[in-house]
């Protein structure tokens, strides 16, 4: 059995006095450094939720720029390839019709040539016909 006598009543304060020093002393700051970190790292987290969640509305925003980019470049690639091939017939048609002036000049010169060449033949042609019959008629 238990004697209660007047040591337990010294070590019943004792245990007070040595609990409460120890809350004031260890407990408190303690807990109290606790609650701030706490604090802390919940605003920590805010923050950096916030920051991916910036990051995520960024990456959205650039997906749909890219996008945009993707299909303004696809249409300006049209373009630009529809006014290529015209000016490519256009090209084409100015070197058809230079040839082609080229191609008159040329035979129109051609003629003029032949015409002189037919022009001095027939002028020579009694000549030669001569000295032909000439050279028949005396192996004859």
């Amino acid at each position: 059995m238990i004697d209660l006598d007047y040591t337990f009543f010294v070590q019943l304060v004792n245990f007070m006095v040595i609990l409460t020093v120890l809350n004031l002393i260890l407990y408190r700051p303690i807990r109290g450094i606790i609650k701030k970190r706490a604090e802390v790292m919940s605003q920590k987290l805010g923050t950096i939720e916030d920051f991916a969640a910036k990051a995520e509305a960024k990456l959205e925003s650039y997906k749909v720029a890219l996008s945009g980019a993707r299909v303004e470049a696809q249409q300006l690639r049209v373009t630009l390839k529809a006014e290529g091939v015209a000016v490519e017939s256009s090209v084409l048609a100015e070197a058809g019709a230079e040839a082609a002036e080229k191609v008159a000049a040329a035979r129109k010169e051609i003629d003029g040539q032949k015409q002189t060449a037919l022009k001095a033949l027939r002028g020579e042609v009694s000549t030669y016909a001569k000295n032909v019959a000439d050279k028949v008629l005396s192996k004859a």
